[in-house]
């Protein structure tokens, strides 16, 4: 392992490129000049340009005219000189660029340009040659989609007919974003989904940038409770208690609200904070919304709204995937989408930008008399994982509660419950042995010398049962 990597060590380098083009061409990605001794820039520059301009590497001759610099080959090299090489010459450009990185990082901070280091340090550290050659595909067809689907599959949005316009639901990595107009109920509509996931196990986290937490929280409370907001009121301990008892079988959540203008960064280390202190496993994130961000990685004029919208976008999708979560964001349509029932790229605020970087883009169509009526319309604009786009459905409000469901007329989710693996040998027994409970509400109250009476009392219907179909077949 060389610690020190000075000027005949680096002057090796380039002579074991000159000797094998194929070394040469495995670490251009992450080669540079600058990274090299004064004396010895001209040179890397002589190889990426020669041979950009002719596919070859200059010969000695060639570099000593130009450069001045004497630099012959290497004779009887082979793999592990190679393998030496690749392994020290990635530590050496790491090292090279994180000097140069926290150099950089010093003379922003002095100018109080706080926003780039991070980037210019991630950067720097995160240097590697490419060792992954991407996935066989020949090689394990049942291995590479169940890693899909288990990993970074659909889930299930608690909407069939979203998840059957996107092939199942929405994907762990990806950006998804809900579309709408003022007052439209983007935020409604995220509570729901969130919702909708608590209740199948899933732990998240509500970021507000808009709407205070105890206004975030009052909603879901009516969302989750069936109750209004003014029966939420007259009856506070109700609510408490179905709150509470609904809490015991949902995942985790936590509702936070971040000053508008916050970045991704704030948004990052909010998620690792919860993580560290509550031990939650985050599975999704909604932000509400996209237009309140900030980007880390540029200054931008807040009223170039096209710009901030690609870097916030991109932002936050690397989140997504960094985390493996699935990620939901909302934006504004402009007011030429007022007046319109068919939505399209045009009626997103801040132009396309957004919409080339997301993986799923849903329109809100509603209108006072579309939720009096009890519906809300969600028309897909984009999607990477389906052939939905233009399509359209029609989702159940409940203008009271603000709760949004779906009857699912198709059947979409009774179709999906067949392909369902069906119960192991383990399983049925588990169901039919003698249980110690009879519910939760049971498992409370009942002291344990009762606890075993209704374990007997189950135990000797379970015998009687096997006794009577034992008969039947003799």
């Amino acid at each position: 392992m060389v610690k020190d990597y000075n000027l005949d060590v680096q002057k090796l380098f380039l002579r074991m490129m000159l000797t094998n083009a194929e070394l040469y061409t495995r670490v251009v990605n992450i080669m540079d000049s600058q990274n090299f001794d004064k004396s010895l820039r001209p040179v890397a520059d002589m190889f990426k340009e020669h041979s950009e301009k002719y596919s070859v590497l200059p010969d000695s001759t060639q570099i000593k005219a130009v450069t001045g610099v004497e630099l012959e080959p290497i004779e009887d090299l082979n793999h592990g000189h190679y393998d030496w090489f690749l392994e020290e010459f990635e530590k050496f450009t790491k090292r090279q660029e994180l000097e140069r990185a926290i150099l950089k990082a010093a003379d922003l901070l002095e100018k109080g340009e706080y926003g780039p280091v991070e980037k210019l340090i991630k950067d720097a550290v995160q240097i590697s040659l490419q060792k992954d050659m991407g996935t066989d595909y020949f090689a394990d067809p049942q291995g590479r989609i169940n890693k899909y689907f288990n990993s970074g599959g659909q889930v299930s949005t608690g909407w069939p007919q979203l998840d059957k316009l996107l092939y199942g639901g929405f994907s762990r990595g990806e950006l998804n974003i809900f579309a709408g107009g003022s007052g439209s109920g983007k935020s409604l509509v995220m509570m729901n989904l969130a919702l909708n996931w608590l209740q199948q196990g899933m732990s998240g986290v509500y970021i507000s940038l808009e709407l205070s937490e105890e206004l975030t929280c009052l909603r879901s409370d009516a969302m989750l409770t069936a109750m209004s907001t003014k029966e939420i009121r007259k009856d506070i301990s109700t609510s408490e208690l179905k709150v509470k008892m609904i809490g015991k079988k949902s995942g985790q959540y936590r509702v936070k609200a971040l000053p508008a203008q916050s970045n991704v960064n704030a948004i990052r280390s909010y998620l690792k904070e919860v993580q560290i202190q509550t031990g939650i496993k985050v599975d999704f994130v909604m932000v509400d919304y996209l237009d309140l961000v900030m980007p880390v990685s540029v200054k931008v004029n807040p009223n170039d709204q096209f710009i901030k919208d690609k870097y916030v976008s991109e932002e936050l999708r690397n989140l997504a995937k960094e985390l493996g979560i699935l990620l939901v964001t909302a934006s504004q349509l402009n007011r030429s989408a007022v007046e319109e029932v068919e939505f399209d790229h045009s009626h997103i605020a801040g132009g396309i930008s957004k919409i080339n970087t997301a993986d799923n883009v849903f329109g809100i169509f509603t209108s006072r008399a579309m939720r009096e009526r009890g519906v809300y319309q969600i028309q897909c604009m984009k999607s990477r994982s389906s052939t939905g786009v233009g399509q359209k459905i029609d989702l159940q409000y409940n203008i009271e509660t603000m709760r949004i469901t779906d009857d699912d007329p198709d059947g979409y989710a009774e179709q999906q419950a067949r392909f369902r693996p069906q119960s192991s040998a383990n399983d049925i027994m588990n169901k039919i042995k003698p249980q110690t409970t009879v519910n939760d509400s049971v498992q409370e109250t009942v002291e344990p010398t009762e606890k075993k009476v209704v374990a007997d009392v189950k135990a000797a219907g379970l015998h009687k049962m096997l006794a009577q179909i034992k008969a039947r077949n003799n």
